[in-house]
């Protein structure tokens, strides 16, 4: 079975390496890579018009399983872009990869975005990019809570240590329940994060534990929302164990849950556990946010008609 997974996913890193050698070939210096080891790409993407130009930057993550199995992670950067149109793109997209599923898409994807940004050019709307904006106090009043706000950037003084003092704190992390089968043990945990420093030091943190420091594995994922960008920061890594950081971030971004971390440490039985190990990792990972409120049970879920819940306030006892 081993054999089996190690052979899709080399089928799968030559097809996403031919994509990328074919979209580097089309787009020139609008491709560009950021981390090939991680094969993390942007694209920056406009509407070639001289007048009414829009620009949008696709930034895109390649799952070790994709494009056999999974779909790119992306996120689209547009300060101009918002909610209701923001979620339409959205969804053309996963339309697309739902019609070609199995194929490479990046390139259909690239292309939709531009034929959107098109679209939004020659509608009767007039939109204007970020360092352009030009817009009464009326207007500004109005639309506040559409606007990208960029004050958030300028800290006011006296408030600024309190930030930096929560964003400088090791979060409170949460060890959830293990499962274990045929000797192989998983074990999650979670930590709220707001910040790419907190991540590490949550991974500090649980490194100074010699157990959780001598598992086999310690897969994590997480996602932080930036308020400013209206966008996710988000991340993930195996440890060793292919496929199963993506796995996991994908199973965050499916609950909708934000700034948070999970880990979950494996420790290797002896006995392979073929692709059970991700329903394991997973059903460890969804356990624990269950458990800490960052989303709902299925029961609860079933019962309201709702998918997913956004994070619940946690009081500090």
């Amino acid at each position: 079975m081993a054999d089996i997974i190690n052979s899709e996913n080399e089928g799968d890193l030559q097809a996403q390496i031919e994509e990328v050698e074919a979209l580097s070939a089309i787009y020139g210096d609008e491709w560009c890579v950021i981390d090939e080891a991680s094969r993390i790409f942007c694209i920056k993407i406009s509407n070639d018009l001289e007048e009414q130009k829009l620009t949008a930057c696709l930034q895109i993550i390649l799952p070790p399983d994709y494009p056999s199995a999974a779909p790119p992670i992306y996120q689209i950067n547009a300060a101009w872009l918002r909610g209701l149109e923001r979620a339409k793109l959205a969804n053309s997209l996963e339309d697309l990869y739902v019609e070609h599923i199995g194929e490479s898409i990046l390139y259909l994807w690239v292309e939709k975005i531009r034929d959107f940004l098109v679209e939004k050019s020659q509608s009767s709307e007039t939109v204007d990019q970020p360092e352009n904006v030009n817009v009464t106090a009326e207007e500004d009043e109005d639309d506040d809570e559409d606007l990208p706000d960029f004050r958030t950037l300028k800290l006011n003084t006296e408030n600024a240590h309190l930030f930096m003092d929560k964003a400088n704190e090791v979060p409170p992390i949460k060890h959830g329940n293990p499962i274990t089968d045929r000797r192989s043990t998983f074990q999650p945990h979670l930590a709220p994060v707001v910040t790419p420093r907190q991540v590490k030091m949550v991974l500090e943190k649980l490194y100074e534990n010699k157990k959780i420091a001598s598992a086999t594995h310690n897969i994590y994922a997480y996602r932080i929302y930036c308020e400013d960008k209206h966008s996710f920061l988000q991340d993930c890594e195996d440890d060793g164990e292919t496929a199963a950081g993506g796995r996991l971030l994908h199973l965050l971004q499916i609950l909708d849950v934000r700034n948070v971390m999970v880990v979950v440490s494996r420790w290797y039985g002896g006995i392979l556990l073929g692709p059970d190990r991700f329903k394991h990792i997973n059903n460890c990972a969804r356990n624990i946010l269950v458990e800490e409120g960052y989303t709902a049970s299925t029961d609860e879920a079933t019962k309201s008609g709702a998918k997913t819940k956004r994070p619940k306030t946690k009081k500090t006892k």
